[in-house]
């Protein structure tokens, strides 16, 4: 790889053998070298493929401006979450979790400490990407020789949501919300304590991800929902009248849910979703009942 620009003595821009710009990193990477030279392949520990421009730019200015330990601690986590997780994630999680990283050990050693709120939450609703997290923390510590609090895995977690789901972080607060909300409703309603070991409640949780995400999705592109009812199909329609007739207590809970979607977030729960609801929470119900 030939060198287009040096960012530090451990970063450059380099052109690889395919012509393609990326970043590279290593300890003493750059030292005593000019733009034209060679890389030398022993030294290079890190290297940056991004697909997107923006966030191509930015990682070079935020290579430029932290020390590279925090590149590279947080490209580590990322490799981590995407073996584990057996997912991509967006490229722009290069970006906040380096500087997510980078503010969390100024705070620590400032004394400085901020809760998650969600941090419970997110312990509930996003395990596998909570246990990434912890891994994460453990990463940090070995790597920085830091103390953390053990809530930070939450935070890190959030950050690997955020990537999977390609959503900005509001939108992820929001999403937990709606899935904290919708879940309070069933309680109240049936006056009961879930049994959140049970797989039929880690569906329904499963199922109130992506309900929750369909809620954001159809904010962001302001729409309610109606032009692609699905429920409008006969065979759906059908289905709709024969669960909500079989299963009368649950649909009464359901309606609940769609009540509070329509208030809290102008969203319209068609037939179809309302189907499945109802399905997910007789589930969980009868299994409480057994």
């Amino acid at each position: 790889m030939k060198i287009k620009k040096i960012l530090n003595n451990n970063a450059v821009i380099a052109i690889d053998r395919d012509t393609n710009e990326v970043v590279v990193t290593g300890s003493g990477l750059a030292f005593k070298k000019k733009i034209g030279d060679i890389l030398d392949n022993h030294k290079v520990e890190r290297i940056f493929r991004l697909e997107d421009q923006e966030v191509s730019r930015k990682l070079k200015k935020l290579i430029r401006d932290l020390p590279i330990k925090y590149v590279e601690i947080s490209e580590a986590i990322i490799a981590m979450a995407k073996r584990d997780l057996g997912c991509e994630l967006n490229e722009n999680i290069y970006l906040t979790l380096t500087d997510h990283i980078h503010f969390l050990v100024e705070r620590i050693e400032k004394g400085l400490t901020i809760s998650n709120p969600l941090s419970w939450e997110i312990r509930r609703f996003y395990t596998e990407e909570y246990k990434v997290g912890v891994k994460a923390i453990e990463a940090i510590e070995k790597n920085l020789h830091i103390e953390l609090p053990d809530e930070e895995a939450a935070s890190i977690a959030m950050h690997i949501v955020n990537a999977e789901l390609g959503e900005a972080m509001p939108n992820v607060v929001t999403m937990i919300k709606i899935i904290q909300d919708t879940l309070s409703i069933m309680k109240y309603h049936y006056h009961i304590e879930f049994d959140e070991d049970s797989l039929y409640y880690q569906r329904l949780v499963t199922h109130l991800k992506f309900f929750a995400q369909r809620i954001i999705s159809s904010q962001k592109n302001n729409d309610l929902g109606e032009a692609k009812d699905s429920a409008k199909d006969d065979a759906d329609e059908k289905l709709f009248v024969m669960i909500s007739s079989q299963y009368r207590e649950s649909y009464a809970c359901a309606q609940k849910i769609q009540k509070y979607a329509h208030e809290v977030h102008q969203f319209e729960i068609n037939h179809a979703e309302l189907t499945y609801l109802i399905v997910h929470i007789e589930k969980v119900i009868q299994s409480l009942k057994k």
